[in-house]
């Protein structure tokens, strides 16, 4: 007998993925964990009955949460990942020779723990010396943190349970103020199809606080829907002006130069949920 693992993304519809075993399963402090080796997608980690990433198409997410900011700012040094635990984008933030310190802010230690042993194509980055790595509360890290990063990005679950406060207002605010002058932060926020609502009130409280506000979106197949959004705010930067030179060759299997103008072109009913 066959055994699917499916996540139910709204009360009507779901995704579903045939299973070869169970690696882990674990309740930590914060969520329900478990590592799944499946047969399309590799291995996959699963966040309170969420996929969080797989071996398959994680490349997508990572490349595109941290491309998109680190080439839109001039030279970034200082940059810092709240979330993220399994790593992915730590390992694509390191491809940018500018960045001198990647701080990741993972709150449940057992997701860094776990990815390092299940999904090492995507973790193996963490041991890197630039890379300084904090089991703790993102939210009070931003808090308490004051000019200190050229870049944020924000690697969240879902707006559910310890990620509820990182799709907040005050939280943005808070990221404004722990940025340097030139700063630039991005956030991913769900798919259009199902959490339009979410996308509309973080574009609001985003664009109350950064002069410039963008969303762009990617094709990710194991998310909800598969289409993806992330909203990025920047005192300065407008991530549609980036000089030609500033986009340097690196290894990366979606993420283009091309791309990162063509992924600000919005399908309309994504971008109605930008219009006041």
């Amino acid at each position: 007998m066959s055994t699917w693992f499916t996540e139910k993304q709204t009360e009507n519809f779901g995704i579903t993925a045939k299973v070869k075993q169970s690696l882990h399963n674990e309740k930590t402090d914060f969520q329900e964990l478990e590592m799944l080796e499946t047969e399309e997608w590799g291995n996959m980690l699963v966040l309170d009955d969420m996929v969080m990433t797989t071996e398959k198409d994680e490349f997508v997410y990572h490349e595109m949460l941290a491309h998109v900011p680190l080439h839109t700012h001039p030279s970034p040094k200082q940059v810092l990942v709240v979330g993220g635990g399994d790593g992915g984008v730590i390992r694509e933030v390191l491809k940018h020779e500018s960045v001198e310190k990647a701080t990741l802010v993972e709150i449940d230690g057992k997701v860094i723990e776990y990815s390092k042993q299940y999904l090492p194509s995507i973790a193996g980055a963490l041991d890197d010396e630039r890379v300084e790595v904090k089991v703790a509360d993102g939210f009070m890290h931003i808090a308490e943190s004051e000019r200190a990063y050229d870049v944020i990005m924000v690697d969240s679950t879902e707006p559910v349970g310890p990620a509820v406060n990182l799709f907040s207002k005050g939280f943005y605010e808070g990221i404004a103020k722990a940025l340097k002058e030139d700063g630039i932060f991005v956030a991913q926020t769900d798919n259009p199809w199902f959490k339009a609502d979410l996308i509309r009130q973080v574009y609001g409280d985003v664009k109350e606080t950064f002069p410039i506000t963008k969303v762009y979106t990617a094709n990710i197949p194991t998310y909800p829907s598969g289409l993806w959004t992330f909203t990025m705010g920047s005192k300065i930067y407008d991530p549609l002006q980036v000089p030609a030179h500033r986009f340097t060759e690196m290894e990366t299997k979606y993420y283009t130069e091309e791309l990162h103008q063509a992924c600000f072109a919005l399908p309309k009913f994504v971008k109605d949920l930008t219009k006041g």
